[in-house]
């Protein structure tokens, strides 16, 4: 039988079905999906292909979702570092997105950042920026998978003027990407304390309508949530769920300062939430409690967020981060393994996004997005256990190859649908502009 690609791997870790590895195994591509998954010397009998991959030393995984981020602030990496959120947001990042956010800027800053993600093993991103058309025109040109927000705040921006605006402007996207395979939508209110009531109202009517996700900075801070109780006299989460919000449509971002009450309400609701463990630490939001939380039965995936407050789009940094400090704020070196954070980063983002039947696991059927590994390697040696060793020990310069609906994206770490070299020079462009 002839399929476009085979791929033969020493391990291929599939996430579905959980805790497996097999162990001298390939993987079958034909039409951008997932044919089969077989023993290599099986598949070798079996399949004939066009395109032929022997990684003999390598891990074959999903590709890595990068649940929440804001691509284009790549342009913003280390422009203000070591503040605290508030003063970071209101004196630095704001007055700088006034000055330089343009459609130039959006398309620029989120090349670099599809380029950096493709590098480390990320396969689809779910952004929330200004200029979501930039984005996607990006994204559909790359050939990279991206969950387009459709960004909501109460004031004025280059993208747009006001609620009517915005929404107006969010429909327009979703229906021209409506069809289109790598791009789904999104409606991306910004923060509670940016959006006010009669907007959200409409955002979850028209969630429904279109049937796409919400995804929103939710509890990042102890002090939005005393905003909020001296504002409105009740939580953001309390307030959202009188709002009618709480859903299996709702990702909820950061959400640092939960009580007990409130896990079992997102538990019942089916809320997913991204934890971003790097951007909390570095502006020193808090904590999320993953291991409560996943012990509630919620859905916990993980984001980078944006390079501004990262600094980086690094997602092996990132697993590794939420497993270790999830250890230490449970006090429980079980609470969260090493299977249990790949699938975070993975089929658990699939899953918050909607995209669960189509991506973030190894499947016959699936979506052909697969990242490999070269786990020969002396940051990873001696090897017992792959995914231990891709949680605890790998790094992003070992992923060798990438492929997203079955076309190869990275191959040998070079970048084959974008131009290194160019990518370098926009960067000194913007950064030489920004600085002056």
């Amino acid at each position: 039988m002839n399929v476009d690609t085979l791929i033969h791997a020493k391990w291929i870790i599939p996430v579905e079905p959980k805790n497996t590895v097999y162990e001298n195994h390939s993987v079958a591509i034909k039409d951008g999906k997932i044919e089969a998954l077989l023993p290599t010397d099986k598949a070798r009998s079996k399949y004939t292909a066009t395109q032929e991959r022997n990684l003999d030393k390598h891990a074959l995984i999903p590709g890595l979702i990068n649940a929440h981020t804001h691509a284009a602030m790549n342009l913003f990496r280390g422009l203000a570092d070591d503040l605290p959120l508030m003063e970071w947001l209101n004196e630095h990042i704001w007055p700088a997105e006034t000055k330089w956010v343009d459609p130039e800027f959006v398309k620029d800053g989120t090349e670099l950042a599809v380029a950096e993600m493709i590098r480390g093993g990320t396969t689809c991103f779910n952004d929330m920026y200004f200029f979501p058309d930039q984005t996607a025109e990006v994204c559909t040109r790359i050939g990279m998978r991206a969950v387009v927000g459709l960004i909501l705040i109460d004031f004025p921006t280059a993208w747009a003027n006001d609620a009517d605006e915005y929404l107006l402007k969010g429909e327009q996207v979703h229906d021209t990407y409506r069809h289109d395979s790598l791009i789904n939508t999104a409606f991306a209110p910004h923060a509670p304390y940016t959006v006010s009531d009669e907007p959200l109202k409409r955002v979850n009517v028209l969630a429904e309508e279109l049937d796409i996700p919400i995804h929103m900075h939710i509890h990042e801070t102890a002090f939005e949530v005393e905003q909020s109780v001296e504002q409105h006299g009740k939580r953001p989460l309390q307030r959202l769920s009188e709002l009618g919000l709480l859903s299996p449509r709702m990702l909820a971002v950061h959400m640092t300062q939960l009580n007990k009450d409130e896990i079992k309400e997102l538990a019942k609701q089916g809320v997913s939430v991204a934890h971003c463990p790097e951007s909390n630490l570095k502006l020193a939001s808090g904590f999320c409690p993953v291991g409560e939380l996943v012990k509630a039965g919620v859905n916990v995936c993980l984001g980078t967020d944006g390079t501004a407050s990262n600094n980086d789009l690094d997602m092996f940094g990132e697993m590794r981060t939420a497993a270790l400090l999830a250890k230490g704020v449970a006090n429980d070196s079980t609470c969260l393994d090493a299977h249990t954070t790949l699938k975070m980063a993975t089929l658990n983002g699939a899953k918050a996004l909607g995209l669960d039947e189509t991506i973030g696991s190894l499947k016959k059927g699936k979506q052909a997005d697969i990242v490999a590994i070269n786990l020969d390697q002396l940051e990873t040696a001696p090897l017992y256990e792959p995914v231990s060793q891709i949680i605890y020990s790998a790094n992003r310069q070992q992923v060798s190859d990438v492929w997203i609906s079955g076309k190869q994206l990275l191959k040998n770490r070079e970048l084959t649908t974008m131009e290194y070299s160019k990518l370098m020079e926009k960067a000194k462009e913007w950064e030489l502009k920004i600085k002056s």
